[in-house]
């Protein structure tokens, strides 16, 4: 797994706000801890991506533009700041993953049908190989569609060019 790496995209303190919170936060929050845990303890370096809205919800360094306090930035960890939904660009993500001769990634976090899509393919089109972890990415519901359907959609399209697992497949592989 040396050259494998964890993104956690976009989960940040704002993404919980109270009565406005992502689909299934608290599993969401469940299943990335689980996948973290698992991903440090073999090694495998993790990023958190993290975005900026200026003017908006995720202002840089307001208290909604933190990480979440249920993951601590460890020594070795990344931290890259986005202010686009390409986790890539703009940003010196794929420069960190070339020098640590990254191919694979376990991409994760929210928002399923934004961040999450565009990274994926974005990754893809740079010769990544890619695993999705299918129940540790969420979104909100829209006017169109339940936040369940968009995120069983982009399991279903993502699919095409990514490897899905569940949390708990992801955990089986490493051991």
């Amino acid at each position: 797994m040396t050259r494998t790496a964890l993104l956690i995209i976009d989960v940040q303190n704002g993404m919980f706000k109270r009565g406005s919170s992502v689909c299934n936060d608290a599993k969401l929050l469940y299943n990335l801890k689980k996948v973290t845990v698992s991903a440090k303890s073999e090694g495998m370096p993790i990023f958190y991506i993290q975005h900026e809205t200026k003017g908006k919800q995720l202002n840089r360094n307001s208290i909604e533009w933190q990480i979440h306090p249920f993951f601590k930035v460890e020594k070795g960890d990344e931290v890259i700041h986005k202010t686009t939904p390409d986790s890539f660009h703009q940003t010196n993500l794929e420069q960190k993953l070339r020098e640590r001769q990254i191919q694979h990634l376990v991409i994760s976090g929210i928002q399923t049908e934004v961040c999450v899509d565009t990274t994926c393919r974005s990754a893809f089109s740079k010769g990544f190989s890619i695993d999705l972890i299918l129940d540790a990415h969420s979104t909100w519901s829209s006017p169109d569609l339940s936040a369940h359907k968009i995120i069983q959609h982009h399991n279903r399209t993502l699919g095409w060019f990514t490897n899905l697992l569940s949390t708990d497949g992801f955990v089986e592989r490493l051991k």
